[in-house]
């Protein structure tokens, strides 16, 4: 069950304004507690005063009965405040003193005691009267009920909590108004969130007028948006050129498939068919491979199986391997430099591979192409450089993109299909390294690097990376194809 963010809050402001009121409240029944007993006591002193001149000048029979009218007279019906005298002649006696459970006491004779009858809590003082002439020694006792403090601090309690429950209701009510106010710029954000939809994937959430907490989600927000916005355009650029690169093999075997079939065919002309078909699959069994590659390389996936080795010898394996591109394209390599590290082999042969078949493809006849080898801080780069005609620098951010090339147009257009050199990049990052391209004075430089010291991590193994040489081999296949054709 979903809850409301402002009734949360109101919730939540009600409970604290609840116990802020407690508080207070509980402080303000203290005092006045406090000070209606302070007060109770100085009231008591003042009529223990009064009684104690009228009892203290009480010496003769006569006097003593006006003594005993007057406290009479002091003494109120509702036996709110007791007057009582004793002493060792019972001719000096008046009224009953206060008897009961001592609840508690003070310094000079004060003690708040429970009538044994029953009854309110009585404040009493007793004092001592000296002799004088005739009279004996005498105890007075005054005493008052703490029947008024009890009913005010019984209404003040009342009071105070009805006025807490209404003031946290209050509160509940307006901080809720208040909450939905302060959270409109995020109803707003909601439901500028809710339009984004594919058809609209360019539609960005307004941060112009929100508040300083919701901007940074806005704009995170944004940014998410921006990205998947990116993503969902690749895709579409994906499948457009995957079905794009599958359509011309697809065309291909059904057009020959359909010429072989109009009419009877010889052996041999059925068996250069079937070769031609043959062709084309391989085509397009290397298309999904790489494919499939790149997809599990999207995944995070990292180079497994790594082994120290030396990055001169694998060039050179890999150079040796292309040997006869090398030869029928006309062109030579140099190797400079060395790196000892830890590697993927078959991944990092491939990678070679796939820029040495990218340089042979870009040279002209007589060509000289470069291998260099050289370690800069934490990585080691490898750097395949080849004259060629310049490239223009919005062309090359783009070299490294899949099915991606800089003339759509070129003769060897249908052999290649524009994943090699981003399989040389998801090497790279397998690798935890990076690629980059550079033309400047004629010469096209295309380069890689791996991490100078990698950690051979459990995780899941690229199976389609890791195999023989034909793996290592799979982006020659078509230049060894184009070969044949021409020869043919």
């Amino acid at each position: 069950m979903n809850r409301s963010i402002a009734r949360r809050l109101a919730l939540m402001f009600a409970l604290v304004a609840l116990s802020v009121f407690t508080l207070v409240g509980t402080g303000l029944f203290v005092v006045l507690r406090t000070q209606l007993e302070h007060h109770l006591r100085e009231s008591l002193d003042d009529r223990v005063q009064i009684a104690r001149i009228i009892v203290y000048h009480a010496v003769t029979p006569e006097k003593w009965r006006m003594c005993r009218e007057k406290l009479t007279d002091m003494t109120p019906h509702d036996g709110s405040t007791v007057y009582s005298v004793s002493s060792t002649d019972p001719y000096f006696h008046y009224g009953q003193p206060v008897e009961g459970t001592a609840v508690k006491n003070w310094p000079g004779g004060y003690a708040r005691v429970k009538p044994a009858g029953g009854g309110q809590d009585m404040l009493t003082s007793t004092v001592t009267i000296p002799s004088y002439d005739a009279r004996p020694p005498l105890q007075l006792q005054v005493a008052a009920s703490y029947s008024p403090n009890i009913r005010t601090m019984r209404v003040f309690g009342s009071a105070l909590a009805a006025l807490s429950a209404l003031g946290s209701l209050a509160v509940l009510l307006l901080s809720y108004s208040v909450t939905r106010l302060g959270l409109a710029p995020l109803t707003r954000l909601t439901r500028d969130a809710s339009a984004v939809s594919p058809n609209n994937r360019s539609q960005r959430l307004n941060t112009a007028s929100l508040p300083l907490e919701l901007n940074d989600l806005a704009n995170s927000f944004n940014g998410a948006l921006e990205r998947l916005d990116g993503a969902y355009g690749r895709l579409e650029s994906f499948n457009a050129d995957v079905a794009h690169e599958l359509r011309t093999p697809v065309t291909i075997l059904i057009g020959q498939t359909e010429v072989a079939l109009t009419r009877n065919r010889s052996v041999d002309d059925l068996r250069h068919t079937l070769q031609s078909n043959l062709e084309e699959y391989e085509r397009m069994r290397a298309i999904i491979n790489d494919m499939l590659f790149l997809a599990r390389a999207d995944q995070g996936e990292r180079a497994t199986g790594l082994v120290e080795v030396s990055l001169a010898a694998e060039v050179a394996h890999t150079l040796e391997f292309l040997e006869i591109p090398l030869e029928e394209a006309r062109v030579h390599a140099t190797l400079r430099g060395d790196a000892q590290t830890r590697v993927n082999r078959s991944l990092f042969g491939r990678a070679c591979t796939n820029l040495l078949m990218n340089a042979i493809q870009h040279c002209e006849p007589g060509a000289a192409i470069s291998v260099t080898i050289a370690r800069h801080d934490d990585q080691v780069r490898v750097a395949v450089a080849n004259p060629g005609e310049p490239i223009e620098p919005g062309v090359l951010e783009h070299l490294f993109d899949r099915f991606y090339r800089a003339e759509v147009s070129r003769t060897n257009s249908r052999e290649n299909h524009g994943l090699g050199l981003a399989i040389v990049k998801a090497i790279a990052e397998m690798h935890r390294g990076t690629v980059s391209a550079h033309s400047a004075n004629g010469i096209n430089t295309f380069s890689f690097s791996i991490a100078a010291s990698q950690i051979d991590t459990a995780l899941p193994s690229m199976r389609s990376a890791t195999g023989n040489s034909a793996h290592v081999a799979a982006e020659a296949t078509g230049y060894s194809s184009l070969v044949k054709g021409k020869s043919a």
